[in-house]
């Protein structure tokens, strides 16, 4: 559905009206209200609510808040915690969300090719583009003393050496270089990364037992700094994409590196690349394994692990449980996605433990 250059009413006859939810420390807000105001002008828009999100609140009362109002579309302003908590807010609400990526690494903006370093193109693309549906994740954690939350995640969880990385990012370093400060981190986590024991089973699969150093259930593939961490991942496929990291030294973590930036990336672009991978060896190697399906168990052996949920630090956890919940969230995007499959086949097996 496009939505279209002209003017709009609502049943009453009024204009259409948008909620701006951002987050205030940001750079780029003065430009951001310019720019909305020349977009509600331009699409026949009544004045926008603009909401603030808070330390207390990234965005989730404030979602509910334009849900309450009635808006015909909310604009989230922030990094991927903002546009994760509105997704939280917005539960069933069926309002289309526009992107204004103003994060550090604005991973699910980047996914969906919004712009990120263009304030009035990310307006203009959310007052005008196309409606596009993508799933969104659930996870249901529990924590050492028992007690369970829910949360939502739409681009990547992480449990381990991923979580810890997160963890240990310099917020000094991260203000002045970005994404580039998670490498940093991941480097420096590396030498004090210790593989730890989990049991994970995929959908009614069979139960599987694993030596890892991470565990990240995804709802898409691509990373920062041209990295392609999950090939095959798709934002609407209904599906969650699991990647065991599990390297044994640091060669392995090598191979991780290999993986992700060559194998990924661009050897398997080709036919001769695919053929490359074959004959090297790189598809019966398991340093990083993948699964997918429509839900993942995970239960941690020994002590509990540091635990994120897109880029944010969420403390330590004994357990999880992650569903897909496919479409739920409407978002502005520039195309439609190219024509695939609505399913691709899941790896679940039948019920039995197995030890790798």
């Amino acid at each position: 559905m496009n939505a279209g250059s002209e003017e709009r009413t609502d049943g009453d006859g009024g204009r259409r009206r948008a909620a701006v939810i951002f987050n205030p420390v940001k750079q780029g807000v003065d430009e951001l209200r310019a720019a909305v105001s020349e977009a509600e002008s331009e699409h026949g828009f009544g004045p926008s609510l603009w909401i603030e999100t808070t330390e207390e609140d990234p965005g989730t009362g404030q979602a509910r808040t334009a849900v309450e109002e009635k808006v015909d579309l909310l604009i989230s302003a922030g990094g991927d915690g903002t546009v994760r908590a509105v997704a939280e807010g917005l539960e069933g609400a069926g309002i289309p969300v526009g992107l204004i990526p103003l994060g550090t690494g604005n991973l699910f903006a980047r996914n969906l090719d919004i712009p990120v370093s263009d304030i009035p193109g990310a307006v203009a693309l959310a007052f005008s583009g196309i409606d596009r549906k993508v799933d969104v994740l659930r996870a249901r954690v529990r924590r050492p003393d028992g007690e369970t939350e829910t949360e939502v995640s739409l681009v990547m969880s992480g449990i381990g050496f991923d979580a810890a990385m997160i963890a240990n990012t310099d917020p000094d370093l991260k203000k002045r270089v970005g994404w580039l400060a998670y490498v940093d981190a991941g480097i420096r986590a590396i030498p004090n990364s210790a593989p730890f024991r989990v049991a994970h089973r995929m959908d009614d699969g069979r139960t599987h037992r694993s030596r890892v150093a991470s565990v990240l259930v995804a709802n898409l593939g691509y990373l920062p700094g041209n990295l392609e961490l999950i090939p095959d991942a798709a934002i609407d496929d209904g599906q969650l994409d699991v990647v065991r990291l599990q390297p044994r030294n640091f060669w392995g973590w090598l191979m991780v590196w290999r993986k992700i930036a060559w194998e990924n990336r661009v050897l398997r672009k080709t036919a001769l690349g695919r053929q490359l991978i074959d004959l090297t060896g790189g598809n019966k190697r398991r340093e990083v394994v993948y699964s997918s399906g429509k839900s993942i168990d995970v239960v941690i052996d020994g002590e509990p692990q540091e635990f994120e949920i897109d880029g944010e630090e969420m403390g330590v956890i004994t357990a999880a449980r992650f569903v897909v919940d496919p479409k739920a969230l409407t978002v502005r995007v520039s195309e439609p996605p190219e024509d695939k499959p609505a399913d691709k086949p899941a790896t679940g097996d039948p019920k039995e433990v197995v030890e790798e």
